[in-house]
């Protein structure tokens, strides 16, 4: 009789060919996705040549979707596209993402289909974590590791013990997803879940939809998690039956699993939240802020670009203006989403506001380009992190928010409560 286990280590022993695995256990698991981006797919693809392997494993399994410094920010980023455009095509890999036709990796592979619940995806970027919103096992790994995995199909990990955190209770106005998990990390620390599953559940979350559910697990690693997972239900095989390619599989935990924490809040407890330089545990509740001024403000990335983010910030804006001393960016995470918000009228509210929006892209998240910060600027933003020079200059600062705070900070100057707007 096999022990009892959690959702992770289910999908790893089936992957690893095992009845059961355990916390700590070192283990090799067949893969179903790689992927890489235009920065660190370069770096894989050399791996993969020194490997002296002629074909990658599956063709239709190994992903690159070129969406930090896309469109090409200058001649080097032109070139790191080029080296990963000319590998897919001698590849003859299905899933290579133009420009125009790409978006945010995160939110592209999901809205795709490409990644499904059960499914074991590694990828050369931290917040790989996203799909465990869908049921699926997902972490970032080092370009070399994505390398041999797209030679072999399959990788190493040490198998995570978990932690489980369950929010129970309706969400207050203005609260959202990011909020959530901005309020966990603020209260475990961005080393509270070092290389351990972040099992989110309770009432909140089975009532929450998919947009709100991928802000969470793609900010588990923020709290050092190895990986960040919801259990599948209803609202996961509603939005997989209309994307999937490929047949998916919902594994759920024991009812007797062994969890190393569980940590439970009371969500209407909770108000937006905002997380103060230079680290995303550094949180405070609106009602705690102060008189922050700020120059920009960002709403897109992975973590929030999703159609619902873009809702929520016309929402804010409808008939406002953006302060005239900020800048407020807009990034929808993909073409589609771009197009949908352009249809439901949210882009022409945010535009006639003073906003700017921009071709789906990572850019300002990671300080790549359209959004770089000047010294002493301040911006607040949807994105995952803030650290020392993220979004530019190392004298600059970002603070983190969902889109309601992002877009009421705009149109005030300063960080703001949707409330008060």
């Amino acid at each position: 009789m096999t022990k009892p286990m959690d959702i992770t280590k289910k999908i790893l022993a089936d992957h690893a060919g095992l009845e059961e695995v355990e916390s700590g256990q070192l283990i090799s698991a067949k893969v179903d996705i790689t992927l890489a981006n235009d920065i660190t797919g370069p770096v894989a693809i050399n791996e993969f040549n020194k490997i002296g392997v002629e074909k990658v494993f599956d063709k239709e399994r190994v992903v690159f979707v070129p969406d930090h410094f896309v469109p090409n920010r200058d001649i080097k980023s032109a070139e790191q596209v080029k080296q990963v455009r000319e590998f897919a095509r001698s590849q003859e890999l299905k899933h290579f993402f133009e420009v125009g036709r790409m978006g945010i990796e995160h939110a592209l592979l999901p809205d795709n289909g490409i990644v499904t619940a059960g499914d074991i995806v590694i990828g050369a970027d931290s917040h790989t974590c996203t799909y465990g919103a869908i049921g699926a096992f997902s972490t970032g790994m080092g370009s070399t590791d994505i390398a041999c995995a797209m030679a072999s199909g399959e990788t190493w990990l040490k198998v995570p013990s978990a932690i489980k955190v369950e929010f129970n209770g309706k969400l207050n106005k203005y609260v959202t997803a990011k909020d959530l998990i901005l309020h966990l990390i603020g209260d475990i620390g961005v080393d509270g879940a070092l290389y351990k599953t972040l099992e989110i559940g309770g009432s909140t979350i089975h009532e929450m939809e998919m947009d709100g559910r991928f802000t969470i697990c793609n900010m588990a690693i923020e709290a050092g998690a190895k990986n960040g997972i919801i259990e599948p239900d209803e609202i996961t095989r509603n939005y997989l039956e209309k994307r999937s390619i490929r047949p998916y599989k919902f594994y759920t935990s024991d009812k007797d699993a062994e969890y190393e924490r569980i940590i439970k809040y009371n969500t209407e407890e909770i108000e937006p939240t905002v997380a103060f330089p230079h680290l995303p545990g550094n949180t405070r509740p609106i009602s705690k802020t102060g008189d922050i001024k700020i120059d920009q403000a960002v709403i897109g990335s992975c973590t929030n670009g999703r159609l619902s983010d873009i809702k929520a910030a016309a929402e804010v804006l409808k008939g406002k203006k953006v302060h005239k001393n900020v800048r407020l960016i807009v990034f929808p995470a993909t073409q589609e989403i771009y197009l949908a918000a352009l249809r439901a009228g949210y882009i022409e509210t945010i535009i006639e506001a003073g906003g700017a929006v921009s071709t789906p892209t990572c850019g300002p998240c990671l300080g790549g380009h359209a959004g770089i910060l000047a010294a002493g600027e301040r911006a607040i933003s949807t994105t995952n992190r803030n650290f020392v020079g993220r979004m530019g200059h190392v004298d600059s600062e970002v603070y983190l928010s969902s889109p309601y705070v992002a877009a009421a900070s705009a149109i005030a100057g300063k960080i703001a409560s949707p409330e008060n707007i």
